[in-house]
């Protein structure tokens, strides 16, 4: 466990303005329009003790690639630094890092000591001269060490944003080997950076669509072992398991967590009909949210848990709906050429994410919750299963390339449709789904 020693975090006051017309706090304003990344320096932090050189170097790499990784960010190398940082207390040569263009800058220093990692640091501002709120520290265990540097670069991310960070987190996904026609598929767990890969569940059974509880403690996911698709719940730390729907005679799939983690939504066929149902997980007590003679599948809770985002194919094709998370009438909002499907409510409420396919190419974009400012972030072979970053800034998805050799691997990008990437995992990936960020 880490937890916060002392310090005060206060919000930073920043705008992207050029160098030389900088003259007040920094900030980096996040737009849709191309940002040019923020120069900083992350200095080697400084061991306190004997045998903490080897973590304080990989402190800071995690903590600069973190940042880095962003696209908002641009590391400053360390063979143009003027001087180096050797002792944490020391006041900052401000002119030296301001003559290699350096915004801001990030220091630290690192203590190990019988199993136990303590790392101080501080944020600066180079061109105003001051610091970014007051010093944080950080106390866990030296095996933890890779997640204290994740929780670093979100406050260095948070001070210079003004919004939350987002790589104190994990994703659970579908970890896929094999050729397409017998491809084996079990449950993983990573950092979200694709490190600490764990596996959840052998590959004995088909498993699709893990979702994560708002707590983060546990997973839903979807299984074939008996046949025919059931929903499972997954305690993470635990790694045990129970099923959690049983309706005899029918098929159960799509599952999502409610906010207060004592709902679940979920698809259920029975009769040749498939529509949305909610289960108390404490009671089992089941209750129908549409009936109509269409697929109704994939729901997702509003943020306040007070609606739900839902693919139908009511109208002809696979759409996107809002209704009211108890049922009710369902108003559609996708209006755009093509098929949607996959929708995922944004956790600032504002946008929802969804797969798009039209014209031979599947796409992930965003929209808003009236349909309004369609955009589309991406365009392959196949693009779904949108999942959102905890701060609502970054989306997570699979990619899939054509062919019989055809790999799915996971990506991510940004809202504005900047910063696609690969998010690299030991084999196959697909199904991910971001955690909140870690207690």
């Amino acid at each position: 466990m880490i937890r916060i020693l002392t310090g005060l975090l206060i919000g930073a006051t920043l705008f992207a303005a050029p160098l030389a017309a900088q003259t007040g706090p920094l900030r980096i304003e996040i737009t849709e329009g191309v940002i040019e990344p923020l120069p900083f320096a992350v200095p080697g932090f400084v061991p306190d003790t004997p045998g903490a050189a080897d973590t304080a170097r990989q402190l800071s790499q995690v903590i600069a690639a973190d940042l880095t990784g962003t696209g908002l960010f641009r590391e400053i190398p360390s063979s143009a630094f003027i001087s180096q940082v050797t002792d944490f207390a020391a006041p900052v040569q401000y002119a030296d890092w301001k003559a290699i263009n350096a915004q801001a800058l990030i220091t630290g220093a690192v203590n190990v000591s019988d199993g136990k990692l303590t790392v101080r640091f501080r944020v600066y501002d180079v061109f105003s001269g001051a610091e970014l709120g007051t010093g944080l520290q950080f106390a866990g265990s030296t095996d933890g060490w890779r997640r204290m540097a994740h929780k670093v670069a979100d406050e260095v991310y948070s001070r210079i944003t003004g919004e939350g960070g987002y790589f104190d987190s994990r994703v659970v996904f579908v970890s896929e080997t094999g050729p397409k026609d017998d491809r084996h598929k079990r449950l993983a767990i990573m950092d979200y950076d694709g490190a600490n890969v764990q596996y959840l569940t052998d590959s004995s059974s088909i498993v699709l669509a893990p979702r994560f509880s708002p707590t983060g403690d546990r997973v839903l996911y979807t299984s074939y072992e008996s046949g025919f698709p059931r929903i499972y719940v997954l305690d993470v730390g635990k790694v045990q398991r129970r099923l959690l729907e049983q309706t005899e005679g029918t098929m159960s799939f799509a599952p999502r967590f409610a906010p207060d983690g004592r709902t679940v939504l979920f698809s259920l066929e029975q009769g040749g009909n498939t529509d949305l149902y909610s289960l108390d997980i404490g009671s089992g007590a089941q209750t129908r949210l549409t009936n109509a003679p269409s697929i109704e599948t994939a729901p997702s809770f509003s943020p306040d848990g007070r609606q739900i985002v839902f693919e139908s194919d009511r109208s002809g094709s696979p759409q996107l709906y809002v209704m009211p998370a108890t049922g009710g009438e369902a108003q559609r909002i996708s209006f755009g050429q093509g098929r949607y499907g996959t929708p995922v409510w944004s956790p600032r409420g504002d946008l929802v994410a969804f797969t798009k396919q039209s014209k031979g190419r599947f796409h992930i974009g965003v929209m808003r919750l009236d349909g309004s400012e369609e955009r589309l972030l991406t365009a392959s072979f196949l693009d779904e299963g949108p999942t959102w970053a905890p701060n609502g800034r970054v989306i997570m998805f699979a990619r899939e390339t054509q062919g019989a050799g055809g790999r799915a691997s996971l990506y991510s990008v940004d809202i504005t449709g900047r910063n696609l990437k690969q998010v690299r995992t030991p084999d196959g990936a697909s199904d991910p789904s971001w955690s909140p960020l870690q207690k």
